[in-house]
């Protein structure tokens, strides 16, 4: 699959963030049939994913940035990091999701990282936002290890979903990525 517009990569000591593929979507099929889901809308059927995985890709093309498919670099397809701002939220936010066996490694905060410093960097945007839901406790975790810091707390669906502001480096910190 070629796409009519551009979508960086970002490459870092062990990883390659790049465009979604066609064939992610075993991976990403299995992740969307999973419980892991639970705290970014929960579970979605084959069908169900397939309309993720074509918004993800619109999602590029109408706002130049999105979520990367995240390789390690021997190639395997370990999960998605990404810059998003669907309708109806504050303003831009960086997420992340593994797929299963590959946590614990450091592939989120690695690739959360490099993502951060590229859109606040190369892209001039902002400090960015990440909204987690009070019970997600590795993406809390995860969040503060980037140096996030609690802004506010607001409900949600009945959930709490806590909002993290993410500091802005200095010199957008490219240097480690390049």
């Amino acid at each position: 699959m070629s796409l009519p517009f551009p979508i960086p990569v970002i490459e870092t000591e062990r990883l390659v963030l790049r465009g979604p593929r066609e064939s992610d979507l075993p991976a990403m099929i299995a992740f969307g049939a999973s419980d892991r889901t639970r705290f970014i809308g929960g579970r979605q059927d084959s069908f169900g994913t397939w309309r993720i995985f074509l918004a993800g890709i619109g999602h590029w093309a109408l706002r130049g940035y999105g979520m990367w498919s995240v390789d390690t670099r021997g190639g395997a397809f370990v999960g998605r990091v990404g810059v998003i701002n669907h309708i109806g939220w504050p303003e831009p936010e960086l997420g992340w999701h593994l797929y299963e066996g590959h946590e614990g490694k450091g592939y989120a905060y690695e690739a959360a990282l490099a993502v951060r410093d590229h859109m606040q960097g190369k892209m001039g945007m902002g400090p960015l936002i990440t909204m987690i839901d009070a019970e997600n406790l590795r993406s809390l975790s995860l969040v503060r290890r980037l140096g996030a810091t609690l802004e506010r707390v607001m409900e949600e669906g009945g959930r709490l979903i806590h909002i993290y502001r993410h500091p802005v480096e200095e010199d957008g910190g490219m240097e480690a990525y390049a």
